[in-house]
């Protein structure tokens, strides 16, 4: 497939027997790689939309290092539009679609929204504001949904693909759209342990047609090469980053981390945060809701820090766009970021066709 073109500088980089080895490769190999993306095309349409705010526990937010009783933070997600050429022309992606009207059976949630807590209605229209859907931010800058020709989820919890891709009888809303997603996160998705299954949404895959899914075994780029998915593994067995080569250099997104500041803690000021990266010498803190590959996660966070290298605009933060990123609420005090990257945008839309 001319779209698809595996990469290899991360082979083998997490196979050395001391976890501390791994986290040296995998820098070592970032570097190569960061160099090659750096030096070809940038993409030629980058831009991110809030589509959610919503409440997510703190104590898995910011794993072992919050130190505030607050028992929340306001996670925002978003959409991300991105625009690549390849040798069969132009093609857009959307990252993290999220079909939140239809995700609300994630078990997790579910279970907070029937137990008269926050997530009670009143509580809800509380902290929850809802932005945005999926189709009407495409509708606000002229994309049709047959316009678009890939979807991606950095992983997949709470994800329901059924009206996207269509299922059971049910019409695409995306008729002409494929998923890329690691093989691994596909059937991790569909047979999840009990540690696991509270975070996907159930049948949110069941029905999907196989001819819409592109499995990957491999860390890939996409196109002309401005575009790549790099297997990150560790806050789901096949979690994988998607990294854009921009005007700003290259952003790297994935709910590894929640916050800017969880990929720079020592200049946090988030209660807690900064102390625990003194205390460990840890350089990340993870988001911690399912902790089955907590070593992992931490080595592809480094690496993640390593792709992005630094910002133009403040060089003690990592180019990161969180799929899903912490931000302040009167509610939930202490949970402020100290660095936010809100959303961004780098070059213009072209209408396919």
């Amino acid at each position: 497939m001319s779209i698809i073109h595996p990469i290899h500088y991360f082979d083998d980089t997490r196979n050395a027997a001391l976890p501390t080895a791994r986290v040296d490769n995998v820098k070592e190999a970032a570097k190569d790689f960061r160099r090659d993306m750096l030096a070809g095309p940038k993409v030629r349409y980058y831009q991110s939309f809030e589509l959610v705010r919503v409440p997510y526990p703190s104590k898995f937010a910011y794993l072992n290092a919050f130190s505030r009783r607050t028992a929340f933070v306001q996670l925002v997600n978003r959409l991300f539009v991105i625009q690549f050429d390849s040798d069969e022309g132009l093609k857009t992606l959307l990252v993290s679609p999220m079909d939140w009207e239809n995700q609300r059976e994630t078990p997790y949630f579910k279970r907070l929204a029937e137990s008269g807590g926050i997530f009670a209605p009143l509580g809800e229209a509380l902290v929850t504001r809802k932005t945005n859907t999926v189709t009407d931010v495409l509708a606000s800058i002229g994309l049709k949904p047959e316009d678009i020709d890939y979807l991606t989820y950095d992983h997949m919890h709470t994800v329901n693909l059924q009206r996207w891709l269509g299922a059971n009888g049910q019409p695409a809303v995306f008729p002409n759209a494929k998923l890329l997603i690691m093989r691994d996160e596909w059937n991790c998705a569909r047979s999840p342990i009990p540690w696991q299954n509270q975070w996907f949404c159930p049948q949110g895959l069941e029905g999907i047609p196989e001819d819409r899914l592109i499995l990957l075994d491999s860390d890939v780029k996409l196109g002309d090469g401005s575009v790549a998915l790099v297997n990150t593994k560790g806050h789901t067995e096949g979690n994988h980053s998607i990294v854009a080569h921009t005007d700003d250099g290259l952003f790297v997104t994935s709910e590894n981390g929640v916050s800017l500041d969880a990929y720079a803690p020592e200049y946090s000021k988030i209660p807690g945060l900064a102390d625990y990266a003194k205390m460990t010498g840890a350089e990340v803190i993870i988001n911690g809701n399912t902790q089955e590959y907590v070593v992992d996660q931490y080595i592809s966070m480094v690496l993640e820090k390593a792709i992005a290298g630094p910002s133009k605009q403040d060089e003690r933060i990592p180019n990161i766009a969180p799929s899903s990123e912490s931000d302040g609420f009167w509610l939930f005090p202490g949970t402020a970021p100290s660095f936010q990257r809100g959303e961004l945008k780098y070059g213009e839309l072209t209408q396919p066709g």
